[in-house]
């Protein structure tokens, strides 16, 4: 074998393993990791269980708060959301139908919210304004309307 070509392979191989090394650092130290969609709940009796059954937002500490949300065709409910600045929002959301995306402009909030999972996301708000709320996957032909806020004063 020449010698560049060791070389090259010494390299790649330490690059692979730095990745790995890092992804897994990531993962397990800083718990990054996927989430791994734990809490189900059937899709077809969202209305009927709680806390999906009252969906809405909920003061839960100072300056802490909880929104259940559910996501249907073209629509989220609840549809608005106002919380102060510097307020902590654990967001506890489900689908009725199909596939939808949960993304909110200005933010690091991007989740995939499908039917039978549950998903949770925590997001600290410290800038008051209004943030954009899209649904960034394909969920039907009214999709591009699919859109709401949450109003941080």
């Amino acid at each position: 074998m020449h010698k560049a070509e060791k070389v090259w392979l010494t390299l790649s191989f330490g690059m692979i393993i730095g990745f790995m090394l890092i992804t897994g650092y990531q993962a397990f130290a800083k718990d990054m990791g996927p989430p791994s969609y734990g809490e189900r709940i059937d899709p077809q009796k969202v209305d009927e269980t709680a806390p999906f059954d009252n969906p809405g937002i909920t003061q839960i500490g100072e300056k802490e708060y909880e929104v259940v949300m559910t996501l249907q065709v073209f629509s989220f409910t609840p549809n608005e959301i106002e919380v102060p600045a510097g307020s902590t929002v654990h967001f506890t959301m489900t689908s009725k139908d199909v596939t939808h995306g949960f993304q909110v402009a200005d933010t690091n909030i991007n989740a995939m919210v499908m039917p039978g999972y549950i998903s949770k996301i925590t997001q600290k708000f410290d800038k008051p304004g209004e943030y954009l709320v899209l649904c960034n996957e394909y969920c039907g032909a009214g999709h591009q309307m699919m859109g709401t806020t949450i109003t941080v004063k």
